[in-house]
């Protein structure tokens, strides 16, 4: 009775309210119903779910940051299906986490796929915005720190340590004290050009990684699966060389792999390849998705494209590529692929052809806009999962501006023309 309706706080011409009504929000209800079960605690509305993820990444919030907004803004929490303005915060962070588990990769891409689905409706497609798509691939980073021999060691010792500590096993040494001040030194001797040095603290780090992992396999002959993994790992660490495949890169990350995309202001990326499909004409997102393994990008052409179009409904014709894609025409032969530098072009091929360049952009924005630049998510399914809503995210931000474009041209024809009036004559 005396609470505040959110329909008196916001203007009905809004982009958020525009779009709140648009997005066809029962689509998600029923495709992830059957991820839920019927007997325990209750889970959280798939809507506010869906709108608060769509929010994060557009506006590039954090869960924790999300949801703080959310308390301070109504056109947030009218999208999100409140009726009322909402005083406390609709959920706890961690519960966004814990809904991506659930639903996964694989059924977040419905996200994406309603963004085209309500440009369709809204008109903002054109008939044969899909006929021809511009297909890159690009490196999504993990937030790790910069790999180094010496790093590696001192972080898998004291993760295996803390390990014992939890498990109650008494270890002969762990080189706490020592592991911490050869680490300085280290890193001190190699910043000032003492590699000799650097390389001798180095081995002292390597060292204590291996004695300690001996003295736990020594005195806990069965350990249990969390334990074994992070030995493994630790292993790894300890056993690789200079110039080994398939290394390890981070402790708490070990799906990470090394990227090199010939850039000169970054010659190594640390994280996984990353596929982008847009739309030749208007730049439109159609796919994207992350690929682990570092595959050749002439071999992720085919599943980019069956992606595109079971995301936008209908078949795609042409595709543009660069020069990195080469040989991946004669394994499709009945689309028609288009590299960078191709000669003999008609004069509407060549254009399309030089509008290729029109998805770098559209992956710079992914990266700065969308959180696409440094992954925070767990995991090979986190890499996914972020990928796919930035994606999502960028769709929603043109349906955003598109909407906020036309509702001013519209204030601007029905404003009333302001007429200057002559000034007043001083005599």
């Amino acid at each position: 009775m005396f609470e505040t309706r959110l329909e008196t706080l916001c203007a009905s011409n809004h982009p958020l309210v525009v779009l709140a009504n648009e997005i066809q929000w029962s689509v998600f209800e029923e495709a992830f119903e059957a991820l839920y079960a019927d007997k325990g605690r209750p889970g959280q509305p798939t809507r506010v779910m869906v709108a608060l993820h769509y929010l994060k990444h557009t506006f590039n919030e954090s869960d924790e940051s999300v949801v703080e907004r959310f308390v301070e803004n109504p056109y947030w929490q009218y999208f999100c299906g409140f009726e009322f303005f909402q005083y406390r915060f609709p959920i706890d962070p961690s519960s966004m986490s814990r809904w991506r588990k659930r639903i996964g990769p694989d059924n977040l891409k419905l996200l994406l796929t309603e963004t085209l689905e309500t440009a369709k409706r809204q008109k903002q497609i054109g008939r044969n915005e899909f006929a021809r798509v511009n297909v890159d691939t690009t490196v999504q980073e993990k937030a790790i720190a910069h790999p180094t021999d010496a790093r590696l060691y001192q972080k898998a010792r004291v993760k295996l340590v803390k390990a014992a500590i939890e498990r109650g096993i008494s270890l002969r040494q762990s080189y706490a004290r020592k592991g911490k001040a050869a680490l300085t030194k280290q890193g001190r001797y190699a910043h000032a050009q003492q590699y000799r040095r650097a390389r001798k603290m180095t081995r002292q780090l390597r060292g204590y990684l291996g004695r300690v992992i001996r003295d736990i396999e020594r005195k806990h002959a069965r350990p249990d699966a969390e334990l074994r993994e992070l030995l493994n790992i630790s292993k790894r660490i300890y056993t690789q060389q200079r110039y080994d495949k398939n290394k390890v890169y981070s402790v708490h990350a070990p799906e990470v792999e090394c990227i090199s995309k010939g850039k000169a202001h970054k010659r190594y990326e640390f994280g996984c390849k990353v596929s982008v499909t847009t739309s030749s004409r208007s730049n439109w997102v159609l796919a994207v998705d992350a690929l682990h393994g570092n595959p050749y990008d002439g071999h992720t052409l085919k599943g980019a494209i069956e992606e595109a179009e079971a995301a936008c409904g209908r078949a795609i014709s042409q595709v543009f590529v660069d020069k990195g894609y080469k040989g991946a025409a004669k394994k499709i032969p009945h689309k028609q692929i288009f590299m960078s530098g191709a000669r003999g072009l008609p004069p509407n091929l060549k254009r399309f052809l030089r509008r290729r360049q029109a998805v770098e952009p559209v992956i710079g924005h992914l990266k700065t806009d969308h959180r696409m630049h440094r992954n925070q998510l767990s995991g090979k399914d986190g890499d996914r999962i972020n990928a796919i809503l930035a994606g999502s995210a960028f769709n929603f931000l043109k349906l955003y501006r598109a909407i906020a474009l036309f509702i001013q041209f519209l204030w601007k024809l029905s404003s009333p023309r302001l007429i200057r009036e002559p000034a007043p004559s001083i005599a």
